[in-house]
């Protein structure tokens, strides 16, 4: 083409179009004196109409999360948050929307709870719950409502098994409901006999109990004594990667990282315990996370997670703050039983 001949434009190529940024939105779990939780009918022309959800709302810009949820829930239910705490926090993409949930759960509240949108309401047991058609984001909730705040991780036994089992029953007493039998150096046949009575014991308390170790072994022996699952070092996730989870077993994962918790969800694990927060006298090498490293690892993990590593109950409200489901011990929740 000759200087000063026209050129005509090529074509410009089409836009790619950004995704849409993610809906944050605020919910509550309210319960009733009798323990039962609050669940929300999606009214006609809503995104998903017809089905359930637990109560709340879009999050404002800059809004803070515990205003938006004395907001929402007095808008939708004619009540006021007296006292609340986050719970969990869930990144969910529909096909044609992504959503971030921030689930806080309401302790205290004043009023009489009525559908103030006209929206119908239920109020329903944690089984009940799972019957129901339930929105898909707020599916990994019925897991976290369904676990406590502490996690006891047995010290190793010693030659003293009326001891170790003294000890479990005096934690089981102060009110542990989830225990994770932990006994590596032990024998495969005292692994059998040690697991069947700490399982007498936690059934005697309505507690569960986990045995820890390779889910190979661990799983049939879970099934064998009657244990309520397993807990899996994040290591042996490999094994059984495209191989369905069992649906029988309660399996939580230990992770250390990013990689290791995505491993756990994408083997749908119930839950992890991440660590170590703080240092700790048994692992001095293993670089502590602290709570900020801790918490952005934890928002978005996609499954409830156990605070590791050099913490108590009084690390409860941080680890609350930081997105966990509460802490997991040794020595805070056992060496003092």
């Amino acid at each position: 083409m000759r200087l000063g001949q026209e050129v005509q434009a090529l074509p410009r190529a089409p836009e790619l179009s950004a995704a849409p940024p993610a809906v944050h939105v605020v919910a509550g779990i309210v319960r009733d004196a009798a323990g039962r939780i609050l669940v929300s009918q999606r009214l006609p022309g809503q995104h998903m109409a017809g089905r359930w959800e637990f109560p709340g709302g879009k999050l404002g810009k800059a809004e803070a999360q515990r205003a938006a949820l004395t907001r929402e829930l007095d808008e939708e239910l004619g009540i006021e948050v007296q006292a609340a705490r986050p719970l969990i926090e869930i990144h969910h993409s529909y096909p044609d929307r992504s959503v971030v949930l921030h689930v806080w759960c309401v302790e205290r509240y004043g009023g009489d709870v009525h559908g103030r949108e006209g929206q119908a309401l239920q109020w329903l047991s944690l089984e009940a719950l799972r019957a129901i058609d339930l929105l898909e984001a707020d599916q990994p909730i019925l897991t976290a409502l369904g676990l406590p705040d502490r996690y006891l991780i047995t010290g190793e036994p010693s030659d003293d098994r009326q001891r170790f089992l003294a000890r479990l029953e005096s934690a089981l007493g102060r009110g542990i409901g989830l225990v994770q039998l932990r006994a590596p150096r032990l024998a495969a046949h005292g692994l059998v006999g040690l697991a069947e009575a700490s399982i007498a014991l936690c059934r005697e308390r309505d507690a569960r109990l986990l045995i820890n170790g390779d889910p190979r072994t661990t799983m049939p022996l879970a099934r064998a004594v009657g244990a309520h699952g397993v807990h899996v070092p994040a290591r042996f996730l490999d094994h059984f990667e495209g191989t369905p989870r069992p649906k029988d077993l309660l399996i939580g994962v230990s992770c250390h990282d990013q990689r290791e918790l995505q491993a756990a969800r994408r083997y749908a694990a119930d839950f992890a315990v991440l660590g170590p927060v703080r240092p700790t006298p048994t692992h001095p090498d293993s670089a502590p996370l602290g709570w900020a490293r801790f918490a952005t690892l934890t928002r978005g993990a996609g499954l409830p997670v156990y605070a590791l590593g050099g913490v108590g109950l009084a690390d409860l409200p941080n680890a609350w703050d930081a997105g966990a489901q509460g802490v997991a011990a040794i020595r805070a929740l056992w060496e003092g039983a």
